[in-house]
């Protein structure tokens, strides 16, 4: 014989099965990653004690101003996200949640993703350089460039590989592709100088601006995610080309010319 429950009773009974799925949802990993504004690095300069650049076989000018590149950091591929990591990071403007397969390839281990961003860093510099000489009517059979950055992967660095290079063996001394300002951006490159875009470019935005830069290289593609949260004082450049984004940087310094803006 049973007996009969009360309304809060069973609504209490019925309540728990609810209560234990949502507790098990807050505490479960969800598929994401959280990031934050990252480290920047000068490439005209020295990166913990190694030069970023270094170039044999033509003569190398001396450079002013610096040209930053830009990352983000992000919680490491076997960090438990849970939903309350999620939803605290939606209130704030210095992370942003994103998808884990869009920032570590799905499905590997924490050593494979190292060694996957290893490989997309040197095949970023690959062509990088290519892109830069190419520009500049150069042989690389007669110029070698060395390019060393610690504790970066991927590839977005290349747009800026390839404005240092160019700055560096066409620079006068005198300002060269900065005019003396500290110049940050973000931006895959191909070999034919073709600018890509790189994602998280708002909180690039912010670790570009913590550290100096006054002038920001956005590919064209990603200018409405670089408007979201732009810190103060920050002018935006889109770019498509490296033949562009040296015109653009030009026109910047010398004040002929047109500056496009996002």
């Amino acid at each position: 014989m049973f007996s009969r429950l009360t309304r809060p009773q069973a609504i209490a009974v019925c309540a728990l099965p609810v209560v234990a799925l949502l507790a098990t949802a807050a505490l479960a990993p969800l598929p994401f990653s959280v990031a934050q504004p990252g480290l920047t690095a000068d490439v005209l300069g020295e990166n913990k004690g190694t030069q970023v650049i270094t170039v044999s076989g033509a003569p190398v000018r001396d450079t002013r101003g610096q040209l930053r590149m830009t990352t983000i950091e992000a919680t490491s591929p076997d960090t438990r996200v849970s939903l309350p990591d999620v939803i605290d990071s939606w209130f704030r403007t210095d992370q942003a949640v994103m998808p884990r397969d869009s920032v570590y390839p799905s499905g590997d281990s924490v050593k494979e993703i190292e060694q996957h961003n290893e490989k997309q860093m040197r095949q970023s510099q690959d062509a990088a350089t290519q892109a830069a000489l190419g520009y500049l009517g150069l042989d690389d059979k007669d110029v070698k460039v060395s390019l060393k950055l610690a504790d970066v992967g991927g590839p977005s660095a290349g747009l800026l590989f390839s404005l240092g290079i160019v700055d560096k063996l066409d620079g006068d001394g005198t300002g060269g592709l900065t005019g003396g300002r500290v110049i940050a951006g973000t931006g895959t490159i191909d070999a034919a100088g073709r600018v890509g875009a790189v994602g998280g470019v708002a909180l690039k935005t912010q670790a570009a601006k913590r550290d100096g830069a006054t002038v920001f290289l956005v590919p064209k593609a990603e200018c409405g995610d670089a408007r979201a949260n732009l810190p103060k004082g920050l002018r935006l450049i889109p770019v498509t080309t490296l033949k562009s984004t040296v015109s653009s940087l030009v026109a910047l310094e010398t004040g002929k010319g047109s500056v496009p803006s996002c």
